[in-house]
């Protein structure tokens, strides 16, 4: 494996836009190549068997391009493929998984796990809540309907404020606090945080799949040497902020607006959207 190789990210849209972000700020001097699959998307409505093979043929265009791991940025993909794409594949395959655990030690009462219905439904996560103590506290909860607004309708502010609103209306009537099962529900969460006034915690698996990552590399020697150095973190965090950033190739299943619209996302999250 050759550490100088790019990191390959996909999901099944642009949701996993948001791992790719937290990944370029914790690895500075790694590049990576994202395909977000947004012609196909949504995969938390297809049968576990459309999954698998949507996520294998995306693996195996990552493959062409000589990646050193894949990054499955994708709770549904992990859910309904991971175990399966590991099996294939010699290099470090990396998934989600919701961040129930942190989220369990720093509330008391319910915690909702919002995500898409194959997420919540699959053995994988089925087994994290039943190997915890207090799994009893987890609340799940699908939001189909998120994915879709962020695929198609996030540069309508009202729209999508609209429809954050309405589902937390009739699902949540009263603040609890909230794990984001889904990459594409990470784009909502300034608007959920308004709509509790601030007072609940919302988590995620970003950081925690970001650093699985780079564990795994460093115990293969495959992290670049500057990254275990740790030099120019501050060069590239600043190139960052621009939809240019030399490290970053994306592509998309569904069209060129699309890739567009994926470096404006990307864009939008450095600058702390």
């Amino acid at each position: 494996m050759n550490k100088k190789s790019k990191i390959g990210i996909f999901d099944s849209g642009l949701g996993g836009l948001s791992v790719l972000h937290t990944l370029s700020e914790l690895l500075p001097n790694e590049s990576f190549i994202y395909i977000g699959d947004s012609k196909n998307a949504p995969y938390g409505t297809k049968t576990k068997e459309e999954v698998f093979e949507l996520s294998k043929k995306i693996c195996d265009q990552l493959i062409a391009y000589n990646v050193k791991a894949i990054v499955i940025a994708c709770n549904t993909a992990t859910s309904a493929a991971v175990t399966q794409l590991r099996d294939i594949y010699s290099i470090p395959i990396i998934g989600m998984e919701p961040a129930i655990k942190p989220a369990l030690m720093q509330s008391v009462g319910p915690v909702v796990v919002i995500a898409t219905e194959m997420t919540l439904k699959e053995e994988k996560f089925l087994n994290l809540v039943d190997s915890l103590d207090d799994g009893y506290r987890i609340v799940k909860l699908p939001a189909p309907e998120w994915v879709d607004c962020v695929e198609n309708h996030m540069s309508d502010i009202d729209y999508t404020k609209a429809c954050v609103e309405s589902f937390l209306e009739q699902h949540i009537p009263k603040a609890q606090n909230i794990v984001l099962g889904c990459t594409h529900y990470i784009f909502l969460k300034d608007y959920i945080r308004i709509y509790f006034g601030g007072k609940i915690e919302i988590f995620d698996g970003n950081i925690g799949t970001a650093l699985q990552l780079k564990n795994t590399l460093a115990s293969q020697n495959c992290l670049k040497d500057e990254t275990n150095k740790e030099t120019n973190k501050e060069t590239n965090k600043e190139t960052n902020k621009e939809t240019s950033d030399p490290r970053i190739v994306i592509f998309n299943t569904k069209s060129e607006d699309y890739i567009t619209k994926s470096y404006e996302l990307l864009t939008a999250l450095g600058k702390g959207i």
